[in-house]
């Protein structure tokens, strides 16, 4: 249910400015709920507490077939900024 987005531009902004936040790519049939309790489930050992959860659903874009006049579609995407309390840490490995 849950990708962390290790390579993007939101999570090495977030780690810059030391914010308590990380990003997750989630499903699209994710609610608030879910998220939270598989985000607490997955680092139980870490201890993390959810303050709170913003999501962003990405629509999906035309991108042009390589080598052919033909168009496509990427896929729609779903994303979750999970907002950590205070004295929460999640190790999220960046490259």
């Amino acid at each position: 249910m849950l990708q962390t987005l290790k390579e993007s531009e939101a999570n090495r902004s977030i780690k810059k400015f030391d914010l308590q936040k990380v990003v997750f790519e989630v499903e699209l049939s994710a609610n608030k709920a879910e998220i939270r309790k598989a985000v607490e489930d997955l680092y139980a050992g870490q201890k993390v507490a959810v303050h709170k959860i913003n999501t962003i659903t990405i629509p999906s874009k035309n991108k042009r077939v390589r080598g052919t006049q033909r168009f496509g579609k990427t896929s729609k995407r779903k994303k979750a900024i999970v907002t950590l309390a205070r004295g929460s840490e999640i190790d999220v490995e960046l490259s």
